[in-house]
C-alpha cells in the first residue's frame, strides 16, 4: 500500500493509472491533517510514502519523525532536472539539490528518500521500488546527527530496525512464499536492549495492551491494526508470553481496585480473558510463521 499526500485528484488518476499492474494499491488525502492520521492508524500496512513537495513538506516529515514513524518515501518533485535513465536521486546524493530545493527538507527524516522530478513521472514504480530497497539498506548512523539525546536516537535506531524487518517480511509474502518466514534480529530483542530501550518498549507495550483492552468490546474498526501493533513489538522484540500475561494481570488489577471504588460488580473483568486468548493466538501464530518451511 502506498500513502499520498497529494493536493489534485486529477493527478491522483494519472498516478494510479501509473501504478495499475504494480501490485499496489493507492491511498491518498489531500490534507495534512487527514494523511498524518490515516498513517498514524496504518503504519504498518505501508510500503511506501508519496509526497509532493510542497510549503508544508517539512512540518510532514517532523511530525513522522517525533512519532518515530519511519517509512520509505518518494517526494514529489516539480523543480529542477531530472537525472539520465536508470538512475534515481535520492535526498542523500550530492545533486540532490539540483532536483528539488524542497527535497533538502526531508534530510530532517532519513537519508534514503527518493526524489522524483515531474519530467520522470512514468518511472514512478522504479522510484517506489528504489526507495524501498534503499530504505532496508538505510545504515541507523544515517540519523545521527538530528538526535540530539542518546536514549532518544537508540530507540529510534531500533525502531526504525523493527520497521525494516516487518517491510521486508511483507515483500516476500507479496512475492509468492508459501508461508512467511519471519526472521528476527537478535540485536532487537528486549533482553539485548538498552535500560532506556527497554523502558521504552515495555511502555508501548502497556499502553497498546490497555487500548486493545478498551476498546476489544466496542465497535472499534481498527482494532485488528492495534493488535497486530502490540503482537509486532512483541514478537520482534521477543517479548515472552510470561510478559505478557503479567502485562495483562497489572492492567485487570488496576480495573479491579477502579471498580471496587465505584462500587461495581468485578465480574467483568472475566471477560477480558478472551482479550488475553486474542492477542496470545496472534502471538502464536507469528511464532508460529517464524519457523522455515521444509523444502
Amino acid at each position: 500500500m502506498i500513502g499520498g499526500l497529494i493536493t489534485s485528484q486529477l493527478f491522483v488518476e494519472h498516478l494510479g493509472s501509473l501504478l495499475q499492474g504494480s501490485g499496489y494499491t493507492l491511498h491518498w488525502a489531500s490534507s495534512k491533517q487527514d494523511f498524518l492520521q490515516w498513517i498514524g492508524d496504518n503504519r504498518h500496512r505501508i510500503d511506501c510514502l508519496l509526497i509532493e513537495s510542497a510549503d508544508d513538506l517539512s512540518g510532514v516529515l517532523n511530525h513522522l519523525l517525533e512519532r518515530h514513524i519511519f517509512l520509505p518515501a518518494v517526494i514529489l518533485s516539480t523543480q529542477g532536472r531530472a537525472k539520465p535513465a536508470g538512475q534515481i536521486d535520492t535526498v542523500g546524493d550530492n545533486t540532490a539539490e539540483a532536483i528539488d530545493p524542497g527535497c533538502d527538507l526531508a534530510t530532517t527524516y532519513h537519508g534514503a528518500i527518493a526524489c522524483l522530478p515531474s519530467s520522470h513521472i512514468d518511472q514512478l514504480e522504479n522510484y517506489v521500488h528504489q526507495a524501498i530497497d534503499q530504505f532496508l539498506k538505510l545504515p541507523h548512523q544515517q540519523l545521527d546527527h538530528q538526535l540530539p539525546a542518546p536514549t532518544t536516537e537508540d530507540t529510534r535506531h531500533f525502531l526504525l530496525s523493527l520497521q525494516q524487518e516487518r517491510l521486508t517480511e511483507k515483500l516476500r509474502e507479496r512475492l509468492g512464499y508459501l508461508g512467511v518466514y519471519y526472521k528476527r534480529n537478535p540485536q532487537n530483542f528486549l533482553k539485548n536492549a538498552t535500560p532506556a530501550e527497554r523502558a521504552e518498549i515495555l511502555d508501548k507495550l502497556h499502553t497498546d495492551y490497555r487500548a486493545i483492552v478498551l476498546n476489544y468490546f466496542s465497535d472499534q474498526g481498527n482494532l485488528n491494526q492495534i493488535i497486530d501493533d502490540f503482537v509486532n513489538v512483541a514478537f520482534f522484540s521477543d517479548i515472552s508470553i510470561s510478559q505478557i500475561v503479567e502485562v495483562h494481570m497489572g492492567l485487570m488489577d488496576d480495573f479491579a481496585k477502579q471498580l471496587k471504588l465505584e462500587r461495581r460488580n468485578e465480574e467483568i473483568i472475566l471477560d477480558y480473558r478472551l482479550t488475553l486468548i486474542d492477542v496470545l493466538a496472534h502471538l502464536c501464530e507469528m511464532y508460529r510463521r517464524s519457523i522455515p518451511r521444509e523444502g
